[in-house]
């Protein structure tokens, strides 16, 4: 355990804001280098009509306007499950330093899962990855069980 289990409690708590409207639960936090949160976000894409509003695209966001810049060099992404390719992408065009998930996501992840998106040799930039092996069990266990609760109300016929 690497001690981001506090900051990803945060993005659980986003992730159940993603619930209140209808959205797959999913949350985001941005840390600064020194630790302090300096974007949130979560799944807003029912609520808001956006194919894009991904708790990290919404959190990266935040985070580029409380900081003044797009570049995110020292800043941490944690969030709540594996990032898709669009919110990959977007980690490493930031700059992140590191990537911090807690549940792994087989149908869409694009950093360990699927594919491994931001830690291709030819990019440019490739942020460090952390995920729910470096997580206390009960962390790692709250990210998985938001999302298998989720989808077991919605697709109850669907692989868990």
């Amino acid at each position: 355990m690497l001690g981001y289990d506090e900051q990803m409690r945060l993005a659980v708590i986003e992730a159940q804001h993603a619930l209140e409207h209808g959205d797959i639960p999913i949350g985001a936090v941005v840390l600064d280098a020194s630790g302090r949160v300096v974007g949130r976000g979560h799944n807003s894409r029912e609520r808001d009509a956006d194919p894009t509003a991904h708790a990290e695209m919404l959190a990266l966001r935040e985070a580029a306007a409380a900081q003044g810049q797009w570049r995110l060099s020292g800043h941490t992404l944690v969030v709540t499950i594996e990032p898709c390719t669009m919110c990959a992408g977007a980690a490493v065009l930031s700059r992140v330093e590191r990537i911090v998930f807690g549940a792994t996501e087989p149908k869409t992840g694009a950093v360990v899962s699927l594919w491994d998106v931001v830690r291709d040799a030819r990019l440019n930039h490739r942020p460090e990855v952390l995920g729910p092996w470096d997580l206390s069990d009960p962390v790692a266990d709250e990210c998985a069980q938001l999302m298998r609760s989720f989808f077991a109300v919605r697709r109850p016929c669907s692989e868990a």
